[in-house]
């Protein structure tokens, strides 16, 4: 089975350009997660390469699929030159990149994933909302039977906006945003009005 790694950095490259910074955390019993900063005039993005080396697999499964089995990697867009060091988003993403093989988890759009801090220091954010792919980096196709590699937004979330969500639905939480005209790439932004 050929690594997809290789074909998923190329085609991030292709969407973002070359990446001007990359770090690497590797957990226990774990593969190494890598980040790769990309920089779009006033944008960086952070978009992460390893999560789709193996397919996600149903927790409740009894034996893992090494073959079958969605695959995903995380891209995180954020204004940048706001005096916030938003590098130190590098180790949270890796920790949201390595959680399929650490616990387990499917990744999909609507979830939500929690970091368990701030996503980089006086971030008023704890959580991201994982967003429908296809937007910025396209799916990549990979030979059968693997299933395509998707690239997943993921949206910085406040405290009371991923509470919010745990009642209302991902759905709502995007309507909300919209209706108030809400930057999701601001890295200081205030919660949506939520009453």
């Amino acid at each position: 089975m050929a690594d997809v790694l290789p074909l998923v950095e190329a085609r991030l490259r292709t969407a973002l350009g070359e990446p001007d910074a990359r770090a690497a955390v590797t957990f226990l019993g774990t593969d190494r997660i890598e980040v790769l900063r990309f920089h779009e005039g006033d944008i960086v993005r952070y978009a992460t390469l390893g999560m789709s080396a193996h397919p996600m697999t149903d927790p409740t499964a009894m034996v893992a699929d090494p073959v079958a089995g969605p695959r995903a990697e995380l891209v995180l867009s954020v204004r940048a030159g706001t005096g916030a060091d938003l590098d130190k988003v590098l180790r949270p993403l890796a920790v949201l990149g390595a959680s399929p093989q650490v616990e387990g988890l499917v990744v999909a759009p609507g979830a939500s994933l929690d970091v368990g801090g701030p996503l980089w220091p006086g971030a008023p954010f704890t959580s991201v909302l994982v967003a429908e792919p296809g937007g910025l980096v396209e799916d990549l196709e990979l030979d059968a039977p693997l299933d395509p590699v998707r690239f997943l937004p993921l949206l910085p979330m406040t405290p009371n906006e991923a509470a919010w969500k745990r009642v209302h639905g991902a759905q709502a939480l995007q309507e909300r945003w919209l209706t108030h005209g809400t930057d999701l790439r601001d890295p200081s932004r205030r919660s949506v009005p939520l009453d």
